[in-house]
């Protein structure tokens, strides 16, 4: 198999397994929407989780992908597995050691912290405390979550994938039990998901501990911190942490505005960004993973046209599966959102909030899942500098969009801001990783940009057609609209496929091949 073959295998084995945990992560939303709706209580969980969650982006699964995986393949490569498995265990040690000081740290803070991120609760004692509590309840899941994401980057420097992106659907499952089963018998309903939440980080990290010792790892212990690779790790960690924190910060700033806004405003934008984190996370993340091992073994080989032709057809065929996600969710936004929310607590004004921001973070889809390609292509190289400069750029475009917007437009200008800030960060790294590289395929993948773009307008308006009707305003029904949202995708995703065709799609032609390679190879077998 040829390496885009491996890449576009490996992104499909993520995808496959990220769109099982989105899933179950939809349905956890619907199960928490129709007990606790959009309300105060809502909003003091989501602000609460809002903190443990950002440190997790920050100190776990996004940096350690970063700098772990591009220096434990190079140990591996120039110093062997045993070598390699030793540098885990040392990893795992510091990882214990320091993010559970933190975790102590804050649970002994929590008031400060929730006074920092959500201001406009002290004008409210009693959801002041409850974000209180939640917060120390949920903040240890920043540690299992921390151990989970070491497991991860090791299972994927073996090109292991599913058993890693699996993972947080068993998150979600632990949740959804909690919630269901004790949300009647807890002292406060609310607890029962923030225990859930923390029961579910140690179900994700658990879940992956068979595979990881198939492969030859260990959790034993180890305090020598003097191994280079664990300082080369740190050095690249500083800035990869960097450059992640301002991507969270602009979330958290969007938060931290949305508590000076009308009740319901934070649910709003937390509902509409989860439906956003679907394409990203299946494809954004799955293929920014995915390239990271292989573009990392290219730099360390020295092999850059390899590099360079690799990250094209990454971000090609990122842009043709994601361009129509972005049309999609534009124009069904107010279906999508009615089926999936609008039950119980959660009514129709509430919809309409949700579908608004919906609208306007789904205009930043498609920058998004392309920083996360370009990013992970300046980490193959170990360099942490350059994301966190450019992303310093796109925090105080976000603050400065954000205070503009949000007094016309609310929290759907606070959404807004998020998807300009996120295009001016991907253009600012697209020029620098063309200066980095001499040259980036930057015409070619601007034509295939346009060819989804021309595409995915067609679809988005045969799908707005479809779907209009009053159907979409009130509650209930869901099967019927299910089977009806279902049959609209399907023919928008048809017409997509069709207009791709007649406009010459490469990606598209590739992908074709693929199946007809396969689907050839299992008529060979069954002769």
């Amino acid at each position: 198999m040829d390496q885009k073959g491996r890449i576009a295998k490996a992104a499909g084995v993520m995808s496959a397994a990220t769109f099982i945990s989105r899933i179950l992560g939809f349905t956890r939303d619907m199960i928490f929407a129709f007990y606790f709706g959009a309300t105060g209580v809502s909003d003091a969980y989501f602000a609460a989780f809002k903190i443990p969650n950002f440190l997790r982006e920050l100190l776990a699964e996004g940096s350690m992908s970063s700098a772990f995986i591009p220096v434990l393949t190079e140990f591996r490569r120039k110093q062997g597995d045993a070598e390699a498995a030793r540098l885990v265990r040392i990893t795992f040690t510091f990882l214990l050691m320091v993010v559970g000081v933190i975790c102590l740290a804050g649970i002994f803070i929590s008031p400060a912290i929730v006074t920092i991120s959500a201001p406009g609760f002290l004008g409210s004692p009693e959801k002041f405390s409850l974000t209180v509590l939640l917060t120390r309840v949920m903040f240890p899941f920043l540690l299992f979550v921390s151990l989970s994401a070491l497991l991860m980057g090791s299972l994927n420097t073996k090109k292991v994938f599913f058993i890693p992106a699996l993972a947080p659907a068993m998150f979600n499952v632990t949740l959804i039990l909690s919630i269901v089963l004790f949300e009647s018998t807890a002292s406060r309903p609310i607890l029962a998901a923030a225990l859930g939440v923390l029961a579910g980080g140690f179900v994700q990290f658990a879940f992956q501990l068979p595979s990881f010792y198939r492969q030859g790892y260990s959790l034993g212990f180890s305090t020598a911190f003097r191994h280079p690779g664990l300082k080369k790790m740190l050095v690249l960690l500083i800035p990869a942490t960097a450059a992640l924190a301002v991507s969270q910060i602009n979330i958290l700033v969007g938060g931290i505005l949305a508590s000076y806004l009308p009740s319901g405003s934070i649910t709003y934008l937390y509902n509409s960004m989860r439906l956003i984190q679907f394409p990203v996370g299946i494809f954004g993340v799955a293929m920014g993973t995915a390239v990271l091992p292989m573009l990392s073994e290219h730099a360390v080989r020295g092999d850059f046209d390899r590099l360079r032709e690799d990250f094209s057809f990454a971000i090609r065929l990122l842009f043709f599966i994601t361009v129509p996600c972005m049309a999609g969710l534009i124009t069904l936004r107010l279906p999508i959102v009615n089926l999936l929310f609008q039950r119980g607590v959660f009514d129709y004004s509430a919809t309409i909030g949700t579908a608004d921001a919906l609208l306007f973070y789904s205009l930043g889809i498609w920058s998004m899942v392309g920083v996360r390609v370009i990013t992970a292509t300046f980490y193959s190289l170990q360099d942490t500098k350059t994301p966190v400069r450019i992303a310093m750029i796109g925090m105080g475009s976000n603050l400065l969009l954000s205070l503009t917007l949000m007094g016309p437009m609310r929290h759907s200008g606070l959404a807004l801001a998020n998807s300009l800030a996120s295009g001016i960060n991907f253009v600012l790294l697209g020029y620098f990783l063309r200066r980095k590289l001499g040259r980036a395929d930057a015409r070619r993948i601007m034509r295939g940009l346009l060819r989804s773009v021309a595409a995915s307008a067609a679809m988005g308006l045969a799908g707005w057609t479809l779907l209009r009707g009053e159907l979409w305003h009130t509650s209930g029904q869901s099967g019927i609209k299910a089977l009806y949202l279902i049959a609209t995708v399907s023919v928008c995703a048809a017409l997509y496929l069709f207009v791709s065709r007649l406009l010459g799609s490469e990606e598209l032609g590739y992908l074709s091949g693929v199946v007809k390679k396969r689907f050839r190879g299992e008529q060979g077998k069954r002769a």
